[in-house]
């Protein structure tokens, strides 16, 4: 019996669809529906798992997304059922895009030039960079918000998705390690992120150069003299008997106090943890530094990210004009339009668009800015990174 083929990831999920089975280089879209019972499904267009999910040939999941959106009966090159139109249309939302391995290639190549012609680049980064440590995301097809929508809408329907992980136990991935890596090499000069993960920070960015917007699980402050504190057993105050009292907040209504005493013998204020929750305000101090960075840039290498959280978003698009722009990332985004914004001259695009993993790039894009040889030296030195990283998170 032979052996499975390891690099096919399987067939288009289109029934119509003729060609060979998809592999892991080619290009693909996978979506999630809800879940229909396949007594329900004989009509069908599609082959849809009993979950709701589907992957596809990108041009299949485009004919099939445009059949389902069609005005006109000319406009229509698949027929489907107006439940397959309602599943098609609530898998739209969060679908993801896979650019074939030679496309991803191609744009590391051109992003790898972009950032040696700019003069000031920042990097932006969401929640999407930290998934191959184990992190979940919030917006991909089986993300945090996505589930909790489709379990309000369609009740059993919905499929819930429960994955545990400890913030703990997460190290950093190939992406921070290379924007790490750029920043040393002066490519990137200031980062902005999403993430409160602290996965940055692990990485050896230098606090001053990036604006963690929504905080730091490992980070405190002191609510009395706004000191930062990296959060360790070191940094509290054992031998203190102190016990710190909640203290609600008035906009979020959650107990942002950890029980830690400030260190500074002049302050003994009390720790507060650095997250931004739902109804809070962000740091001024952090937004202002991430602004003032963001307005002097000239390309912005967002990953990671959907770009839909506001007054995050707008940082993007800050900067010097024509906005240079260069997005990785599954879904889509408000600001794709920039990315293929042309040049004067109307030669190429000012930035980049890339559907797929960001470690994928990252790794196309750090082949053509390190030498055969520094690449390889850095990349060898991964275990000896993660030793230190695993020092630093015993607590």
């Amino acid at each position: 019996m032979a052996s499975p083929n390891k690099d096919v990831m399987g067939r288009c999920c289109l029934f119509e669809c003729t060609r060979p089975p998809i592999l892991i280089s080619d290009g693909r879209t996978d979506v999630r529906a809800y879940s229909v019972q396949k007594s329900e499904q004989k009509e069908f267009k599609v082959n849809w798992d009993e979950h709701g999910t589907a992957m596809f040939h990108i041009d299949c999941w485009n004919a099939l997304r445009r059949s389902a959106s069609a005005e006109t009966p000319a406009s229509i090159s698949i027929v489907l059922t107006e439940m397959e139109i309602d599943m098609i249309k609530e898998a739209a939302r969060t679908a993801e895009t896979h650019y074939s391995s030679k496309s991803v290639e191609q744009e590391g190549e051109r992003i790898a030039n972009l950032l040696k012609s700019s003069n000031y680049c920042i990097a932006f980064t969401g929640a999407g960079i930290s998934t191959a440590a184990g992190i979940g995301d919030f917006r991909g097809i089986h993300g945090k918000w996505t589930t909790q929508d489709k379990v309000k809408h369609y009740g059993q329907r919905g499929v819930s998705n429960k994955s545990g992980y400890r913030l703990v136990d997460l190290r950093p991935t190939y992406t921070h390690e290379a924007l790490l890596k750029l920043m040393d090499l002066g490519y990137i000069k200031y980062l902005i992120s999403q993430n409160t993960d602290g996965l940055h920070i692990l990485s050896g960015i230098p606090e001053s150069k990036i604006s963690e917007l929504h905080g730091n699980a490992f980070m405190e402050k002191c609510e009395k003299c706004g000191k930062r504190y990296e959060k360790n057993l070191q940094n509290r105050n054992q031998s203190s008997s102190v016990n710190v009292p909640p203290k609600k907040c008035e906009r979020c209504g959650i107990n942002h106090r950890t029980g830690g005493i400030c260190p500074d013998e002049r302050c003994k204020g009390y720790l507060m943890n650095t997250i931004i929750n739902f109804g809070d305000y962000l740091e001024a101090d952090v937004l202002g530094n991430a602004t003032n960075n963001a307005k002097r840039a000239d390309l912005v290498l967002a990953l990671g990210s959907t770009l839909q959280v506001s007054p995050a978003n707008s940082l993007v698009e800050m900067g010097q004009k024509p906005t240079r722009l260069i997005i990785c990332n599954r879904q889509v985004t408000p600001y794709d339009a920039y990315c293929s914004q042309m040049n004067e001259e109307g030669v190429s695009t000012l930035g980049s668009r890339v559907f797929g993993d960001c470690d994928k790039l990252m790794s196309e894009v750090m082949k053509n800015i390190l030498s055969k040889e520094d690449l390889g030296e850095w990349l060898g030195g991964r275990e000896q990174r993660r030793a230190t990283y695993d020092l630093k998170r015993k607590l």
